[in-house]
């Protein structure tokens, strides 16, 4: 059993500039992964190398044992990867990390993503790689706002969702972008007659509803509370943390697409829910803040509903009412940006922003927010959620 002080916490985040696809051509994926590391470790006020612990997920390059050596680790204790493309497994490698300092298997674990797009390659041809492409790709499936469209489009069609409420998504975002020195979108506002003029990417999803292809790294450094009592940083607890997929959902919008019929349309995140809200022992209505995973804003709305923030289909309502608006909203979500507007590392900065509402330090900082959740990726199996708290 998990004492009190033997608590997973937070205690330090750190990310280098985020920029936009191919936007780093002087350092490696692996240099920037380390750098983030470092600003991590800098600012929990911990020493580099007391990090015995690397967590990570999305197939991330950065392999334990080059991390270990460019970072000059003595020892390390634990590693770990989440499968599932893009960022469905973040919340996961943060639940790594959290059973690794529970349990004693590590003291100091670096939870981080590394992505540089622009050194990889792009989206837009076949990719033998990815075995879901086989059924996709003879269907001009090349890239995943072809894979994820459909899912969206069903779920409108079923409940009559207006574009102007999805529209809400990335305005506000774009919003909360404009106050935040780091997003990549920041200096950019954005009107709705800017998103409705925007060109159609896969219907219903128009470009704006589609998130950014950046290059960067973040990290987060998890210890227990204990530890942290001797650290710079206010200690963000990790109440709970899951990973999961629902029944029949196989590869999901990125292969197969033979999910459940009664299913297609809500992205795969209900199981997940139920677990991170048991894990904390709390609500929906608990919830102060939210940053939910914005690859595709369509998704957004099946996460809305999901975690039980409005009933099924009553996310286009919610939405239309303002409640996602900082600062007066009922529940302010992607303070940062997003991956809309700051930057898309994969959910990664997600964890670091709902970090930085817990020690009141967000640039749209939602007041007295004691409790954050933080999803996983829709649509991708398996998902994955985390609520922080103060």
């Amino acid at each position: 059993m998990t004492t009190p002080t033997q608590q997973a916490c937070i205690v330090g985040v750190g990310e280098t500039e985020y920029r936009r696809w191919g936007g780093f051509a002087d350092q490696s994926e692996l240099q920037l992964t380390c750098a983030a590391l470092a600003t991590a470790a800098a600012d929990a006020g911990l020493a580099i190398d007391e990090i015995d612990g690397l967590c990570s997920y999305a197939g991330d390059r950065n392999e334990p044992s080059y991390m270990q050596d460019n970072l000059g680790l003595p020892k390390l204790r634990y590693a770990s990867l989440v499968w599932g493309g893009g960022g469905t497994g973040s919340c996961g490698a943060l639940l790594h990390a959290k059973t690794a300092i529970e349990s004693g298997a590590a003291d100091v674990v670096a939870v981080f993503r590394g992505l540089c797009q622009g050194q990889q390659r792009r989206y837009g041809q076949f990719n033998a790689a990815r075995p879901g492409n086989n059924f996709l790709a003879p269907f001009g499936m090349f890239s995943p706002p072809n894979m994820i469209a459909p899912l969206v489009q069903r779920y409108m069609h079923d409940f009559g969702i207006k574009p102007e409420e999805m529209a809400e998504i990335a305005l506000s975002g774009r919003d909360n972008a404009t106050r935040n020195p780091r997003a990549v979108m920041g200096k950019k506002p954005m009107t709705l007659e800017d998103y409705l003029a925007s060109r159609m990417i896969a219907s219903p999803l128009r470009l704006y509803d589609c998130c950014q292809e950046n290059d960067g790294a973040c990290a987060v450094i998890v210890t227990s509370l204990e530890r942290a009592r001797d650290l710079r940083q206010k200690p963000v607890r990790i109440l709970s943390a899951a990973q999961g997929t629902n029944a029949g959902w196989g590869t999901g919008a990125l292969g197969t697409h033979n999910m459940p019929v009664e299913e297609y349309g809500t992205g795969n995140g209900t199981m997940v829910a139920r677990q991170v809200y048991e894990g904390a022992g709390v609500t929906a209505t608990d919830i102060d803040v939210a940053q939910i995973y914005d690859h595709f804003s369509g998704l957004v709305m099946m996460s809305l509903e999901n975690y039980g923030f409005c009933g099924r289909g009553e996310a286009g309502g919610f939405l239309a009412d303002g409640c996602i608006r900082w600062p007066n909203g009922r529940l302010p979500i992607n303070t940062s940006g997003g991956h809309l507007s700051e930057a898309y590392i994969h959910g990664m900065n997600l964890i670091l922003e709902g970090a930085r509402q817990i020690r009141g330090t967000s640039t749209s900082q939602v007041r007295d927010a004691e409790l954050c959740l933080v999803t996983g990726g829709l649509a991708g199996p398996p998902s994955s959620a985390a609520i922080l708290g103060a």
